[in-house]
């Protein structure tokens, strides 16, 4: 009998078996003919790096346990002990931490860059600095970087473009295509968009590299599971749908929320007043993804009690999914840094952070406005 799925089925198996000595060696004389140990390699984790690859338009990825485990693997590709790594001061707090407190206990050393001076890396750049690490969409504050320039920068420099894409997604923008040299994702987030996966994608433009990637993935055992594999890829399926739904949705509360009088101000790089919007337009195909932050007054009573008001935006320390959500960076992404790191990247007692969802945009809206009302 022939079994022909349409949907790959899950291989929720460990290891794989042989025949015998000579289909071992086959294994290890043709890569990638057959599999020996999930670790190594898996049909579930092979087919979602494969699509992820395919997004980004790269020569090569892999699926990891978790975005973090992306981040680390995009590093490691790049450095060794000694190095130094350049990394956007508006960066997620998982990164900085990552940085500041395991990659530095290696050798590894990180400056980080202001967001204005990202353009003059020059006088950041050391003998032995390899690459920047920056994101599409900044976390928590949605500035924009100009990704080909920031490329031809580092190129001109020796350096390599790491690009965190979570926030944009390869529906909005592809790294790869302006000249970055690796992207990676929390495909927790857009990616596979439900909010039941905790998973990680790493991209290569360049073959090597990606073959590095593949190595650091089996070696420290950062491979993506056969069942969280199969629900990022079935995630996949519909995320050209949902980024049209989310940006569409996040546009219209970021416009409700600017006339809000509880609301001192809105990032969203979809309004024509954000610093880049005609970058985030041209770069995003003119989407604009479904995250933005607000600012409501400096006092901890007045953002608890919007918080507990809102009954469509639970508060979560995530994001990206189907249902909206609500988060506070000072509290949970961004905690790790000092007061004054935090103070200079603009996340104060006021921030929050709104994920917005594909649900019905007027019953997100009324939510947030009676939520707003009694501040």
């Amino acid at each position: 009998m022939h079994i022909h799925p349409k949907i790959t089925p899950i291989y929720q198996t460990s290891v794989f078996k042989f025949e015998d000595l000579t289909e071992l060696e086959l294994y290890f004389g043709e890569p990638g003919s057959r599999y020996l140990y999930s670790r190594n390699g898996n049909p579930n984790s092979d087919e979602l790096a494969d699509k992820v690859n395919e997004l980004e338009g790269g020569a090569g990825a892999i699926a990891t346990g978790s975005g973090m485990a992306a981040i680390l693997a995009a590093l490691l590709a790049c450095c060794q002990t000694g190095d130094h790594v350049l990394c956007a001061a508006d960066i997620y707090g998982g990164s900085s931490s990552l940085l500041n407190q395991e990659l530095s206990r290696l050798g590894i050393t990180v400056s980080y860059v202001p967001f204005e001076l990202l353009y003059d890396l020059a006088p950041f750049v050391q003998s032995t600095t390899r690459l920047l690490l920056c994101e599409t969409l900044s976390n928590p504050l949605l500035r924009v970087a100009d990704l080909r320039r920031l490329a031809d920068v580092c190129h001109g420099l020796g350096l390599k473009l790491v690009v965190d894409n979570t926030f944009a997604s390869p529906i909005l923008t592809r790294p790869l295509a302006l000249g970055a040299d690796l992207v990676l994702h929390s495909v927790t987030k857009y990616l596979s968009g439900h909010s039941d996966v905790t998973a990680g994608a790493v991209v290569a433009a360049d073959a090597a590299v990606a073959a590095r990637l593949k190595q650091i993935g089996v070696l420290f055992g950062l491979t993506l599971s056969p069942m969280e594999s199969w629900l990022a890829v079935r995630g996949l399926k519909t995320l050209r749908l949902r980024m049209r739904e989310h940006s569409h949705n996040a546009l219209a509360i970021a416009e409700c929320l600017q006339r809000q009088p509880a609301v001192r101000a809105v990032y969203y790089p979809g309004l024509p007043d954000h610093p880049q919007h005609e970058l985030a337009r041209e770069q995003g195909a003119g989407q604009f993804s479904g995250m933005l932050s607000i600012l409501l007054a400096d006092d901890v009573d007045v953002v608890n009690r919007f918080i507990r008001a809102c009954r469509r935006f639970p508060f979560a320390p995530s994001l990206a999914g189907v249902d909206s959500s609500l988060s506070y960076p000072l509290g949970t992404s961004h905690r790790s840094l000092t007061p004054e790191q935090q103070q200079e990247l603009g996340i104060t007692v006021g921030l929050v952070r709104l994920s917005v969802g594909v649900e019905p945009v007027e019953d997100l809206l009324a939510d947030l406005e009676q939520a707003l009302k009694g501040l």
